[in-house]
């Protein structure tokens, strides 16, 4: 109980977050989770132009969702080596802003991830 205490946004977030999860099928799931990485860089973005120079949880948080997309893409995917190489790439992106984050590059990668949820529909 000491976590939600802390900080009840963070938990409302992680439960909204749940919710959303389990009411959705698969194919919704890659959605999801690129909207949350698209979050979870706003939230470092923020943080950045706040004067904070390393936002690291929200960074951790969007790289690790794009290291997941890109070891979930199923292995007779026809997109299959573009996808893996497109999320591995945003994921080391996202990796290099951890240390020393930088707004322009932050802007760009989630650009990067509205282009694909746009193509999306």
């Amino acid at each position: 109980m000491q976590m939600l205490s802390r900080n009840p946004a963070a938990a409302y977030r992680r439960v909204t977050l749940e919710a959303r999860i389990e009411a959705s099928g698969s194919a919704d799931l890659t959605r999801i989770c690129l909207e949350e990485a698209q979050a979870a860089l706003g939230h470092a973005l923020v943080a950045v132009e706040r004067g904070s120079s390393a936002p690291r949880e929200p960074l951790v948080r969007a790289q690790t969702i794009m290291l997941w997309l890109a070891r979930s893409i199923a292995p007779d995917h026809p997109l299959g080596p573009s996808l893996k190489a497109f999320y591995g790439g945003l994921a080391g992106q996202v990796g290099a802003q951890i240390l020393q984050a930088d707004a322009r590059a932050l802007d760009e990668i989630r650009k990067d991830i509205s282009d694909v949820l746009a193509a999306a529909g």
